[in-house]
């Protein structure tokens, strides 16, 4: 995060805006609109100020004490010396300053901004691209409805009230996430406060007559996916924000767990090769454990929950012990490093069939079906197999496998650190070791890695 967002109290503030430009007469227009008592210094005003009301001008050049006592800069001229100038001075008093398309001058950059005041969102693109922060703004201009800020203010009105009423934070959370995404919230954005206002008395008086009968908790085993946080589903994002608490493990990619409720609890049960930092045995437990307090628990995988993510395993406990969950399943990391690597798992002149197996089992013993690997016309999936690669390698071979065939390991796949290590069983093994990767990775065998050469998004290492 290159710059710090933050929303200013203005209100009665002074603010000074040097320069009479249409920029100047833009920057005057939204700190009025925030309350703040502008100052615009410049010999000339553009036309585009004479809408604008309720400032004071003063027709002279800028003098070094205009900035005593203002909040905010905004320099908007075309005289760069002034911007040079006033933008030193500011910085060495410590006043916030922004010069217009000058951004090495400024403190602060202005962002696109949408407006339901109460609510208001600012977006910005750190002054690299304007036009992404104006075409961002204009999509959330059609998704955020004219009268959501209605809705902020209701429930500013109502606060205090359903704070006395639910002392709880937990059931208060739930209340207004039931207000916000109900027919309360409907009766608002429709303009209907008066039937907005009678229901959530009603709903009010029976979260009250609630408040000390035992929370309900509730389980969900979410698949992140293999990485990229736009693979999410709809439903896992919905779920991510509605937890009270979340375990995840280390596939979990850093970008996908930013999108989990900023005041969820996090906790961390990840497992490396050869070092696993908490039992199976004991994650299942701690998620009983944590619904049994009335905690919504997001587990969150990644990959897929149900293709060698345990999550099997874990709903059994959940299911022994009556606590309901929801599963939502996510891209497993063997499609994604298809589609990312420009890899097809199935092709009609290559494979007809993919087998997915893990490189470890639950003894920790590498015990596959190795005869139903080396069938011809078809593609080998192997997951978490980096640490056993030269084992599995030299098994295909010794089964009957071409020591020849294909083979390609798609490291962090779908992320900005993707690598795909290409060669034959003969030889993969010594070239991901030469590339020392650290996974999660995915090790692909079969004819379908010659694809590669021709439909891959990235660069090729190897054939």
């Amino acid at each position: 995060m290159n710059h710090f967002p933050v929303f200013l109290e203005l209100r009665d503030r002074p603010v000074l805006v040097v320069g009479g430009t249409a920029m100047a007469a833009r920057r005057c227009k939204a700190t009025l609109t925030a309350g703040a008592k502008v100052r615009v210094v410049a010999h000339d005003l553009s036309p585009a100020f004479d809408d604008c009301s309720g400032f004071t001008h003063e027709a002279r050049d800028f003098r070094p004490d205009d900035i005593d006592g203002a909040q905010l800069v905004f320099v908007a001229t075309d005289d760069e010396d002034t911007g040079v100038q006033v933008s030193a001075l500011a910085h060495e008093r410590g006043v916030p300053v922004n010069v217009a398309d000058r951004r090495h001058l400024c403190s602060f950059i202005m962002p696109s901004i949408v407006d339901r005041s109460p609510v208001i969102v600012a977006v910005s693109s750190g002054g690299e691209a304007p036009i992404l922060s104006r075409l961002l703004r204009s999509r959330l201009e059609t998704w955020v409805p004219r009268r959501f800020g209605r809705l902020a203010q209701f429930a500013g009105d109502c606060r205090e009230r359903v704070k006395a009423a639910i002392p709880d934070i937990t059931r208060r959370r739930r209340f207004w996430e039931t207000i916000v995404d109900g027919s309360v919230a409907e009766y608002i954005l429709a303009g209907q406060s008066d039937d907005a206002g009678r229901l959530l008395e009603q709903t009010l008086a029976a979260a009250s007559d609630d408040r000390d009968a035992p929370l309900t908790g509730e389980v969900y085993l979410v698949g992140a996916g293999p990485g990229d946080p736009d693979l999410l589903t709809f439903r896992a994002l919905r779920l991510m924000q509605q937890a009270d608490v979340v375990l995840h493990d280390r596939l979990v990619d850093d970008a996908v767990l930013d999108l989990v409720r900023r005041d969820a609890e996090r906790v961390y049960v990840g497992k490396r090769r050869g070092d696993h930092e908490l039992p199976q045995d004991l994650i299942s437990q701690t998620l009983v454990d944590l619904a049994k307090q009335g905690k919504r628990v997001l587990r969150l995988k990644g990959g897929d929950p149900f293709t060698f993510g345990r999550g099997g395993e874990e709903i059994e406990a959940l299911a022994s012990h009556g606590i309901p969950f929801q599963v939502v399943p996510g891209i497993s990391a063997a499609n994604g490093c298809a589609a990312y690597a420009g890899i097809p798992l199935t092709h009609r002149d290559h494979a007809q069939a993919c087998i997915f197996v893990t490189g470890h089992t639950k003894d920790g013993k590498l015990s596959l079906n190795w005869d139903s690997l080396v069938q011809p016309n078809q593609t080998v999936v192997v997951f978490m197999g980096l640490g056993a690669i030269a084992t599995i390698t030299r098994e295909l071979i010794a089964h009957g496998a071409d020591a020849d065939l294909p083979a390609a390991v798609v490291d962090n796949a779908t992320r900005d650190s993707q690598q795909v290590i290409t060669g034959t069983l003969d030889n993969i093994a010594a070239r991901v070791e030469q590339a020392e990767l650290d996974g999660p990775a995915i090790l692909v065998v079969g004819t379908v890695v010659r694809l590669r050469e021709q439909l891959s998004w990235f660069k090729t290492e190897g054939l």
